[in-house]
């Protein structure tokens, strides 16, 4: 069963509870925060779900905020973290095939619930095509 971090700031909250009932059963899903919609800042809740995507103890993560930016540069920071702004289902293909990645941010402001979880469903079940595309990815980091 696929291992899954998921965490949020306030704006994400209800979406995170969407899709954490959604993936039950079918991944083990850790939750990271936050849990309730009082104010927060998003990078204390990120920096814990990336990291644990970087050590290999959650294979992928799920990131929810209001326009999805936040929460997507706070993960990127992280240096083996690839997380893909989406807000729709092609986006979320195209991060896994083409970029490997294993975080997606998700913009709770400007897309529908249902969206969101459609959006979560493919980013988790497309495999990434590796071939040229993995050269590409092995320039990304930095250091």
């Amino acid at each position: 069963m696929k291992k899954i971090a998921i965490a949020c700031d306030h704006a994400g909250f209800d979406y995170k509870e969407i899709i954490k009932k959604h993936l039950e059963g079918k991944y083990e899903v850790q939750d990271f925060g936050t849990f309730s919609k009082d104010s927060v800042d998003y990078p204390d809740f990120v920096h814990p779900a990336a990291s644990s995507v970087e050590r290999g103890e959650n294979e992928f993560g799920i990131l929810i905020c209001g326009s999805g930016e936040g929460v997507a540069i706070t993960a990127n920071k992280h240096q083996e973290i690839r997380c893909a702004l989406c807000w729709m289902p092609e986006l979320a293909e195209l991060a896994r095939q083409h970029n490997n990645a294993n975080m997606i941010a998700l913009p709770a402001r400007f897309i529908a619930a249902e969206l969101a979880v459609d959006i979560v469903e493919k980013f988790l079940n497309t495999d990434f095509e590796g071939g040229r595309h993995q050269n590409r990815v092995s320039k990304i980091a930095t250091c």
